[in-house]
């Protein structure tokens, strides 16, 4: 959103949002498992619930957002098709959630987008607008794409249904393991943030809830310290799924009233997480998701002796970048 939009009338999503998205999903997203560590838990100090959204459907925890958004526009309208923009996981997300609900899609992908993640959106039958993600403007690549087809645009993060949906993991980590003391969740947009703290304050009142991003990109760090939304140039990490410039105006007024604070961790500290998770919990993370983990297995997130949620946002990553990356000293 620009700023001007910005400015204009929002719909906060609630609890009641995320239970109504429950429902949408159901038998469509995967219930994913909670995965544990006895050796994780002993570098943390504390009791760890690893929500695994990389073994969601495409891999990331984006198919329920995406399913949820589009089921919930009215069927006249939802035959004019879909738009979104992202850097891969939204992207598969709509596409795939479109396939299944019989809806065509346009995605306006970076022309740096993980292969893997291209590839994947053209399989689930999605046409593929490429752009510089350097020197152009993809919010108003969809908007342009949106108003010349009447298809309803679905942004990654910044939209009322695609932020309920999110919610649903830690909703489903939750009422599997009960109450917690704390829930770290990736920060890119806040669409996952967002949802996820409106169902950690619903459902254990207690939960401090802390968003971790990349350090090249603490755009919501620096926005909850000033108050306001704030943009910054376009980062560059390997946690190519927290590159965005700015959060969602949808979602930023739930963060400032339900997250605790905001921390980072270096692309080196990804990496360390992402060994750890293959060699040890015989899992593929994906650089953005494992930020939330490598804050607290480095000792970022004040969780000592506590009952820690962690969220695992996907596990979309390459073959030979996965290979390289864990290859690196």
């Amino acid at each position: 959103m620009n700023d001007a939009t910005g400015q204009r009338s929002l719909r906060i999503p609630t609890f009641d949002d995320v239970l109504a998205a429950q429902a949408r999903i159901a038998g469509k997203a995967h219930r994913t498992p909670v995965l544990t560590s006895r050796t994780a838990d002993e570098q943390a100090g504390a009791t760890l619930f690893f929500k695994a959204e990389n073994l969601q459907r495409v891999g990331a925890f984006k198919f329920r957002g995406a399913y949820n958004a589009i089921s919930a526009i009215a069927p006249d309208i939802r035959r004019n098709g879909v738009v979104a923009y992202s850097s891969g996981n939204h992207a598969q997300a709509i596409a795939h959630a479109a396939h299944l609900l019989g809806v065509p899609a346009t995605i306006v992908m970076p022309h740096d987008a993980p292969a893997i993640k291209a590839q994947a959106t053209r399989g689930y039958g999605a046409t593929i607008v490429f752009y510089d993600r350097y020197t152009e403007d993809r919010e108003a690549i969809g908007r342009r794409i949106a108003a010349e087809t009447g298809a309803s645009l679905i942004p990654p993060y910044d939209h009322p249904d695609v932020i309920a949906g999110q919610g649903t993991a830690a909703l489903e980590l939750i009422e599997d393991v009960g109450p917690l003391d704390v829930l770290v969740v990736p920060l890119g947009g806040g669409g996952l943030l967002g949802g996820s703290a409106l169902a950690a304050c619903a459902l254990s009142p207690d939960c401090a809830v802390y968003g971790v991003e990349p350090e090249a990109g603490d755009d919501g760090r620096q926005s909850l310290a000033k108050g306001e939304v704030l943009h910054i140039p376009v980062p560059k990490s390997i946690a190519d799924g927290a590159l965005s410039t700015h959060v969602g105006y949808h979602n930023f007024p739930i963060l400032q009233d339900k997250v605790e604070g905001i921390f980072t961790v270096s692309d080196a500290q990804l990496v360390e997480t992402m060994r750890f998770f293959a060699e040890r919990m015989k899992i593929v993370v994906e650089p953005t998701g494992c930020l939330a983990a490598a804050a607290v297995l480095n000792g970022i997130v004040p969780c000592s002796g506590k009952r820690v949620g962690v969220i695992l946002s996907g596990g979309n990553v390459d073959v030979a970048t996965f290979a390289r990356l864990l290859a690196a000293e």
